[in-house]
């Protein structure tokens, strides 16, 4: 079972720019499909960003050119690279790792970090 620790959140204007990391441990990360994901008050969680084993990335269409997601499997972690960020950005951030047995689904969490986007 993998743990998933995220860091990197906090306040910044409009405009402004920060990196969310999350570290892996626990197990072999290498093996996992990682994503952010993003719940604001009141709304359901979504999908911001993935990235696969092979590398493949997939955003949702309000972060396309503005987020990056990318991987560093020698250090077990995985970031996410916000710029450009906008008030209706402003949520908590949790970092996904998932892998698949037997055609299953295995989805694990980590504890989320806020970002708030305001001037």
């Amino acid at each position: 079972q993998v743990q998933l620790v995220e860091s990197g959140g906090g306040l910044v204007q409009p405009g402004g720019s920060l990196r969310l990391s999350c570290a892996a441990s626990g197990s072999i990360f290498s093996i996992y499909d990682m994503g952010w994901y993003r719940q604001a008050p009141g709304k359901q969680r979504e999908m911001v960003a993935t990235i696969t084993r092979g590398g493949s990335t997939n955003y949702v269409d309000s972060v396309k050119d503005r987020f990056t997601i990318s991987r560093d499997n020698a250090k077990n972690t995985v970031y996410l690279q916000m710029n450009s960020l906008k008030p209706e950005d402003t949520a908590v951030y949790y970092c996904n790792a998932r892998r698949f047995s037997l055609g299953v689904p295995f989805n694990y969490w980590g504890q989320g970090t806020q970002v708030t986007v305001s001037s």
